[in-house]
């Protein structure tokens, strides 16, 4: 390697592709402190403006994994599949799919996060569970998955820790929104995972990171050529998120909505039922449980119904130290309500709006350090579509501080707006998209 790091930024400004050994070498000093943070900076600028090529892209992502440990399954019989969300306004998927593809004998290592600002974090989730733990270390996690098929956990500071690092300063430098570089970041994590087979859930609207659609599907594109280079089987299914996904945004509520689905509830929203099924039908196929969409459907659908799904839940979260019952009973007052201005049919109800507000009432945080209210949140009275009468409750606002939700009161009500005619509602699954090496 002759070139120095300074060679690599201008070459980069210029629009110019990096090979492998050099990307390998930006990456690896970084890491190990030989290149340091303002020189990495202004190449993730430079990479901003320029992009990255296809090639470029995988080798970005291969060196991002090969800065820590790769999971190892191979000692694990029977399939294996991660599943990844893109994250969004209500958006409780994880808690509902691990279980229902873990009833049906595949294996799952779900490693998550937490939220910030509008959207909500898998792990936040699951905190609000009494006793449950997110933190399990390597060899917990493989002796769990081995003995009960699944756990969601948190993610180790041995995977990855390129990724934390760049993560980390995207954020502070001003460029988290490339794509090639998001792509990179997420794959990393799902490649070290170990997992063969990965299923993507690419949100698309106002209260996702990808508010277009274009820009959802560039970014789905993306993460399907670095499976593809990378050997492994990925689909990615790009859904709605211009309005919250299902009831419940928070916490506790939204592992309550998970329980309901899960004991086959007929008042859970329909296009939370639609997404988990779809991304449950997704992993069966693509680890060939199922040879088509027809049975795979009627399997999810049996998984809910026979309460194997749920049973498995309430085993993965027993084996992290959770009490599922103590939810279960667990009785939330509201301490504030919203009702329509107008009679009506509800045409939109805006997800960042609703996900900003449920922030605000103490469901998320603004900053990394802001500390949780597990019980706050904001559960729908009516979905999409539905008529209301003026007066009629749109939501239920929860808040250890009732001045607190009054205050959110009002901007929350901005979400909203109707019409006077009955509105079809598009469906929450857009299209699906597999990759080549399937």
């Amino acid at each position: 390697m002759t070139k120095r790091v300074v060679d690599l930024i201008t070459d980069k400004r210029d629009g110019g592709e990096h090979s492998r050994e050099e990307i390998d070498f930006l990456i690896g000093g970084y890491v190990a402190g030989d290149v340091v943070d303002y020189q990495i900076s202004a190449w993730l600028m430079a990479v901003m403006f320029r992009g990255l090529t296809e090639r470029e892209t995988l080798y970005l992502t291969q060196a991002m994994v090969a800065s820590g440990i790769v999971l190892d399954w191979s000692d694990v019989p029977g399939p294996f599949v991660d599943k990844h969300s893109t994250g969004g306004v209500g958006d409780k998927t994880s808690l509902a799919v691990v279980p229902i593809l873990a009833a049906n004998g595949i294996h799952v290592a779900k490693l998550s996060g937490r939220g910030l600002g509008n959207t909500g974090g898998t792990l936040d989730k699951l905190d609000s569970i009494p006793g449950f733990s997110s933190a399990l270390s390597i060899q917990d996690l493989k002796r769990q998955v081995a003995e009960i098929g699944a756990c969601i956990c948190g993610q180790t500071a041995d995977l990855v820790p390129a990724d934390k690092k760049l993560y980390a300063l995207r954020d502070a430098a001003g460029s988290v929104t490339s794509t090639p570089l998001i792509a990179a970041s997420i794959m990393s994590e799902e490649i070290a995972a170990g997992a063969p087979s990965i299923v993507l859930d690419v949100k698309v609207g106002s209260g996702a990171f990808m508010q277009t659609y274009e820009a959802a599907r560039e970014l789905a594109e993306a993460m399907l050529k670095i499976g593809e280079g990378a050997g492994r089987d990925v689909v990615a299914i790009l859904t709605d998120m211009d309005s919250p996904l299902g009831r419940a945004v928070g916490n506790t509520l939204e592992v309550q909505e998970v329980i309901q689905l899960l004991t086959g509830d007929p008042n859970v929203d329909s296009r939370l039922i639609d997404v988990v099924t779809e991304l449950s039908v997704a992993g069966l196929l693509v680890t060939d449980i199922c040879k088509d969409r027809h049975e795979a459907k009627r399997i999810v659908g049996e998984s809910i119904t026979s309460g194997h799904a749920l049973a498995k839940f309430e085993q993965i979260i027993d084996a992290q130290g959770g009490s599922l019952e103590a939810v279960k009973t667990r009785q939330l007052e509201p301490n504030a309500v919203i009702r329509a201005p107008q009679s009506g049919y509800i045409r939109t109800i805006r997800a960042d709006i609703v996900g900003l507000s449920a922030m605000r009432l103490g469901a998320g945080r603004d900053k990394k350090e802001d500390p949780i209210d597990y019980d706050a949140g904001i559960v729908l009275a009516a979905c999409l579509g539905e008529y209301v009468q003026e007066g009629a409750v749109l939501a239920n606002l929860y808040s250890e501080s009732g001045s607190r939700s009054e205050s959110v009161a009002a901007h929350l009500l901005t979400a909203w707006t109707f019409s006077n005619d009955s509105q079809s509602i598009q469906d929450v699954v857009f299209e699906t998209l597999v990759g080549r090496h399937l």
